[in-house]
């Protein structure tokens, strides 16, 4: 268990699970100077080779570091007043925010679960909408494209009115809850139980 307190120890370990990218220069995250960085700092990689699944919880708290660190970056203020730009701030953040994630899922060995808070807000119609709670728009936006399951956990009811939980795995559902299969596997409404769930999703198809 590792608890980063900093946007750069998140993208440290992310570096450090999911390798150099080598379209990278050496003077940007995730490549191999950066890589080689990491490794000298946290160790040999190989140790990583006895875990099959990394979480990262939360994305919440991790979008919340980004855009902390963010707005202290040189993008985040004004040139010609030197004031503080929240456009330049969140513009940052998304960017930063989003090659992140896109370095977790380049780790092919490994199956990376992100957790996160469900937000529920109510559109310009009155109507109940559900979104990740990240920081900013634009990463919540795009997670669902770059990641291959999106699973939310919510309390269902039951005919006779009984409140129960559930994982909801496909997108069209009669909730309206975010929601994505790229196994195939899942059904609208699963059992609340994680290991259960990652075993349909990874176990080998029948010939």
């Amino acid at each position: 268990s590792v608890r980063p307190r900093t946007w750069q120890e998140c993208r440290d370990l992310a570096c450090y699970i999911g390798g150099p990218n080598p379209a990278l220069r050496d003077d940007q995250s995730y490549s191999q100077a950066h890589y080689d960085q990491v490794c000298a700092q946290y160790g040999d990689p190989a140790m990583l080779t006895k875990y099959s699944l990394i979480f990262v919880d939360s994305i919440t708290v991790a979008g919340r570091l980004c855009l902390q660190w963010a707005k202290g970056q040189p993008q985040a203020f004004s040139e010609k007043t030197g004031k503080p730009d929240t456009r330049g701030a969140y513009g940052l953040h998304a960017s930063e925010l989003v090659g992140w994630l896109t370095q977790l899922q380049h780790v092919r060995d490994k199956d990376i679960w992100l957790v996160g808070i469900l937000d529920e807000k109510l559109d310009d119609f009155n109507r109940k909408v559900f979104s990740p709670q990240i920081e900013g728009s634009k990463a919540a936006l795009e997670l669902p494209g770059i990641v291959d399951q999106v699973i939310s956990m919510v309390v269902l009811k039951s005919d006779d009115g009984t409140p129960y939980r559930a994982f909801v795995c496909q997108h069209i559902n009669p909730w309206g809850y975010p929601a994505k299969d790229r196994s195939g596997r899942l059904e609208v409404v699963e059992e609340p139980h994680l290991g259960r769930l990652i075993s349909k999703i990874t176990a080998p198809r029948a010939q």
